[in-house]
């Protein structure tokens, strides 16, 4: 099973809460206070971050952890649920919603994507390729200084940046290879129409400085029943830029869905 901790009241409705790729469940504490007012909130390490064991992965691995975060709360004895997730906990989520669409309530993405073409997975794959060697080879300091230099994250000052990667720097590089690779955009189905699939609604947030994402998320809802959230002053981490405006879209969101 993976390391998850809840908050709030189990007789509320449940929302899942599941990080990005270098985080862990405590990044969502900030929302926690506000959210739990509403909700049962389960936040949960995916494998090889946080507490959570590492777990032998295929490439791809996603159906893989999804299973294994869908297991893990089935193990609260909780039936449905409302799913948030954060970059490639998004990515998670768009594979929990089709394996168990039955079972979500509602789909709420935060700059993550969809999935690529078959003529851009090649690059993609060489690029994750290059960043696992750098995961490898370097030391976790030198990896995330490098990680956090990437255009998606550039709207970053840099004493944001070093914060971040203080934050990172108590992940294990070993734990993070193995699920980087298996979970990799290149090795992921596009699932764009996903949300015209599933009966729950899907919400999409996006920081307006992430103009990759925003352009990405616009496109997409002009693809598929997706309704798209933005956020001033927010760049890919919309709910660390704005917190409190991202908690209160998310609270209306919810509360709008039926239970």
């Amino acid at each position: 099973m993976l390391t998850l901790t809840c908050n709030g009241d189990n007789v509320k409705p449940a929302l899942v809460m599941i990080h990005g790729f270098l985080g862990n469940r405590v990044d969502w504490t900030p929302l926690l206070p506000e959210l739990s007012k509403h909700f049962y909130c389960i936040c949960i390490d995916l494998p090889g971050h946080g507490d959570s064991p590492e777990l032998s992965l295929d490439t791809p691995g996603l159906y893989q952890v999804a299973t294994a975060v869908h297991q893990s709360i089935s193990a609260l004895h909780i039936d449905k649920y409302h799913l948030l997730g954060y970059s490639l906990g998004g990515r998670i989520s768009l594979h929990i919603a089709r394996l168990y669409r039955d079972q979500v309530l509602s789909l709420h993405i935060e700059s993550a994507h969809p999935g690529l073409n078959s003529s851009d997975r090649e690059a993609r794959l060489t690029n994750d390729k290059m960043w696992n060697s750098r995961l490898a080879s370097l030391n976790l300091n030198e990896f995330l200084n490098a990680w956090y230099q990437q255009g998606v994250f550039s709207e970053l000052s840099v004493v944001a940046r070093q914060a971040l990667v203080k934050k990172r720097s108590n992940n294990s590089a070993q734990a993070l290879q193995s699920i980087y690779l298996a979970t990799s955009l290149a090795a992921q189905e596009d699932l764009t129409q996903l949300p015209n699939q599933i009966s729950a609604p899907c919400h999409y947030y996006v920081g307006k400085d992430d103009s990759k994402f925003l352009a990405l998320a616009l496109h997409w809802q002009s693809q598929s029943r997706l309704t798209v959230h933005q956020f001033e002053r927010a760049g890919h981490n919309v709910h660390l830029a704005a917190a409190d405006k991202f908690c209160q879209q998310l609270i209306l969101q919810l509360i709008e869905t039926p239970q």
